[in-house]
């Protein structure tokens, strides 16, 4: 056998390796979380044996790891709105005001919530005040001084596997999860993926090197509602209002 021949099979060999690495890295076709979802596994107070055991229930959330500024910041507001509570006087929020959740809190899912995929996009959708959010798929995340700051912020995304991951940024200052603060510096980090043919989960890991003395993860779980669909949430009408205290009242009459 000439040198020309090995020549040529060892050539074939390399290619045939070199496709074999690429179809690896194509990642399978994406696992379809389009649907109707509800919050699952929001449980109050010490969770049974049970729940602690159960793969699909997430871990409890903890508390913000705020730099010590701001932590004094946070907790004298959350003592507050708990004083306020107790006097049957609550602070004014921005429900108050007609205003929606925002990032990453409508991803709490205290209404239900809506996956829609499509080429190029998910789109997340939670009944709340009709909040709507696009996650652009495949595309470079911008800088955070050119997005202009919203209350939903810019998200681009990829499919890992059978995991989304999602960048944010571009959230406005005003607009707390918890009411904890956080900077332009925001970036919201997220991993979406099943843990369950029915159950959905999103890690959501906010990272702040303003306010956050490290990474700040939380974990959301949604179960699949097959026969539901999103009903119209308007805030029309509204008799909430804050007084010159701050404090929310309720107009009686026209």
């Amino acid at each position: 056998m000439s040198s020309r021949t090995f020549g040529s099979i060892a050539c074939i060999l390399v290619t045939l390796a070199r496709l074999e690495v690429a179809a690896q890295r194509v990642a399978p076709n994406p696992p379809d979380i389009t649907g109707a979802y509800e919050r699952y596994g929001n449980i109050f107070g010490p969770r049974t044996e049970a729940q602690q055991k159960d793969p699909t229930i997430p871990p409890p959330n903890p508390p913000p790891p705020l730099k010590p500024e701001y932590l004094k910041q946070w907790q004298a507001r959350v003592q507050a709105a708990r004083e306020a509570e107790a006097k049957g006087q609550p602070l004014a929020t921005g429900y108050t005001h007609c205003l929606p959740d925002g990032m990453p809190s409508m991803m709490a899912a205290m209404f239900p919530i809506e996956f829609l995929q499509s080429k190029g996009q998910v789109t997340v959708i939670e009944e709340a005040f009709t909040q709507i959010r696009r996650i652009l798929l495949d595309r470079p995340l911008k800088a955070i001084d050119d997005v202009e700051p919203g209350f939903y912020g810019h998200s681009v995304g990829r499919w890992e596997g059978d995991t989304l991951v999602v960048d944010t940024v571009g959230i406005k200052e005003e607009i707390r999860y918890q009411n904890a603060p956080h900077s332009k510096e925001l970036r919201i980090k997220e991993r979406i993926r099943l843990v369950a043919p029915n159950i959905l989960w999103d890690e959501i890991t906010m990272e702040d090197p303003v306010t956050l003395e490290k990474p700040w993860t939380v974990t959301y779980a949604y179960r699949r509602m097959p026969n539901y669909t999103l009903l119209e949430y308007i805030c029309e009408d509204n008799r909430e209002y804050a007084d010159e205290q701050g404090l929310q009242k309720i107009r009686i009459g026209r």
